[in-house]
Parts: structure tokens; C-alpha cells; sequence
């Protein structure tokens, strides 16, 4: 029973390492929006995007364009306030992939802009995956 233990705790470990449960999370959820016609190939191709990038040194690449992050955060913000509350933003970065459930994320009070959405969304996307 150790033994098992050991190998659980040590795969765990392993996977927590290299954030492999985040960058699946975040393929899955990204797989969700664009909902491509070819899931396999869409996957394929993004993981060779990734790959090209950090052999070659150009541009990280994001995956969610500005025009997706601008269209979430309109849907949650449907009373064009031009913000939106700390909770829907913690959501939003859950359903993206991007913030584990346990993870704490502190609320300042203050309402959460567009351009704070999008900077959230880009660094913690490009944490990801350059932990790759």
C-alpha cells in the first residue's frame, strides 16, 4: 500500500512539476470556445504552434485572441458598465483553465476592467505555457 502511495504522490509531484493538469485544463477549455471541426488536428496544431515558437524565439502564441478575450468579457459584462465583479472574473479565469480550483486569488475591491481581464488572461495563458 506505501508503494502505491509513493507512486501516486510521485506522479502527482511529476505532473504538478510541470503543470501538465494546467496546460490540459486550459487546452480543454480553449477546445470548448473554438469548438474547431477537427479537435484532433486543432490540438495537433496548437501544441506544434508552441513548440515552433519557443525552438525558433518569435512571438509567444496566444491562443485566445484579443477578439475572444474583448467577446467574454462583453457577455459578462451585459450591462456595459465597462467592468465586471471579482467573482465573474474568477469564474472566467476557471472556466479558461487558468486559475486551479484552490487557487486564492485576492479581491482588491476594486472592479475588474477589460484591460485587467485581458493582461490576466495573457500572462497566466503564457505562465502556462512556457512551463511547457
Amino acid at each position: 500500500m506505501e508503494a502505491a502511495d509513493s507512486r501516486e504522490r510521485q506522479a502527482r509531484d511529476y505532473l504538478e512539476k510541470h503543470r501538465i493538469m494546467e496546460l490540459l485544463r486550459h487546452l480543454t477549455s480553449v477546445l470548448l470556445f473554438v469548438r474547431p471541426e477537427k479537435p484532433r488536428e486543432y490540438l495537433i496544431s496548437q501544441l506544434e504552434r508552441l513548440r515552433i515558437a519557443k525552438e525558433t524565439g518569435v512571438a509567444f502564441p496566444f491562443f485566445l485572441d484579443n477578439s475572444n478575450i474583448v467577446a467574454m468579457f462583453e457577455i459578462m459584462d451585459s450591462s456595459n458598465k465597462g467592468s465586471i465583479s471579482f467573482v465573474q472574473y474568477k469564474e472566467a479565469l476557471k472556466t479558461l483553465g487558468l486559475c486551479k480550483e484552490d487557487e486564492v486569488l485576492k479581491d482588491d475591491g476594486h472592479a475588474i476592467t477589460l484591460e485587467k481581464f485581458r493582461n490576466e488572461v495573457n500572462k497566466r495563458t503564457q505562465e502556462i505555457w512556457l512551463a511547457f
